[in-house]
């Protein structure tokens, strides 16, 4: 029997008053997967992560998280999920280890386990040698791994992140990114992430969904979505510099293109298919080919795509 998805929601819809923060969401999760929900602010996610904690009700629909109802069992959902939030907080006069001690009391962690555990998370996150110091005095970045560190505690099943690498610099955003990598692959768990960083999406993400104003819009792996993209730009061709007249013959009128010195041309392209075409006619042509260079649409592209207005679902 195959297991049930780790997030299942059903026409799941929330107003306040005459605003519609999320209309007739209808998304599966599977366990262990790593899921980016995307759109800009307001478009709908934060309301939907405290919809599948049980923290809001819905105005409308279901959703299932771990074969939980939350309207009716959040207190034992939220035993066996971590919440991330974009600003964790976090007291500055409190030290590490505190924090994760009175987490672990909030939930009802047996007092034997604490310590053992507390210590596990700690070495995890590279915080050991300072778990005694005050949180004021950490770098945003270990503010960072401690606050989900503490999401961590009970070693929930579902992961719930909300922009986790908002305002942290290159080499704290990697090791953030190493981690949840590291957390879906132990066990199984199930990441539901939301961020602004496509680049960080497309690296962490199997599958995304794009919310606008609170509408599903679209939804798939980041590969096959900027595939459903055509190519619009410029080829970038290095050849002998001896042969560029040759390379301009052969590129004749059927593409527009420009000199840009030193053997290298660029050419304007209206579609993947046309770069085979003319490597293939340089070839034909005798044309020693050194480099073809083209710009593949990003995840970046396929959402700004949709927020000029090109909707694809």
């Amino acid at each position: 029997m195959p297991e049930s998805p780790a997030i299942k929601t059903l026409d799941l819809s929330r107003s306040f008053g005459s605003t519609i923060a999320l209309d007739r969401l209808n998304i599966t999760v599977e366990r262990g997967e790593i899921f980016g929900f995307l759109g800009h602010n307001g478009a709908g996610k934060t309301t939907t992560i405290r919809l599948l904690n049980g923290v809001l009700l819905p105005s409308s629909g279901s959703c299932e998280v771990l074969e939980l109802d939350p309207t009716s069992h959040g207190p034992l959902l939220r035993a066996r999920t971590g919440v991330l939030t974009e600003t964790p907080a976090l007291d500055d006069r409190l030290t590490a280890y505190e924090v994760l001690h009175m987490q672990g009391e909030l939930f009802n962690m047996p007092r034997e386990q604490l310590p053992d555990r507390i210590e596990e998370l700690l070495t995890s996150f590279d915080l050991l040698g300072r778990s005694r110091d005050r949180i004021g005095g950490y770098s945003r970045g270990m503010k960072q791994r401690l606050a989900l560190a503490r999401a961590l505690i009970t070693d929930p099943q579902v992961l719930f992140l909300d922009e986790p690498t908002a305002g942290l610099d290159p080499v704290a955003s990697r090791l953030v990114h190493d981690m949840i990598l590291a957390l879906a692959a132990d066990a199984g768990r199930t990441v539901f992430m939301t961020t602004h960083n496509m680049g960080e999406a497309a690296r962490l993400c199997s599958r995304v969904a794009v919310l606008e104003s609170g509408h599903l819009v679209a939804m798939g792996s980041p590969a096959k979505l900027t595939a459903r993209m055509q190519t619009q730009g410029n080829v970038t061709i290095e050849v002998d510099p001896a042969q560029v007249g040759d390379a301009v013959g052969a590129l004749s009128d059927e593409f527009d293109h420009r000199v840009v010195g030193g053997g290298v041309l660029s050419v304007e392209v209206t579609a993947r298919e046309d770069i085979p075409r003319i490597a293939s006619g340089l070839v034909e042509a005798g044309v020693r080919v050194y480099r073809i260079d083209s710009e593949e649409p990003t995840l970046e592209d396929f959402y700004l795509s949709i927020h000029r207005g090109g909707r694809m679902q």
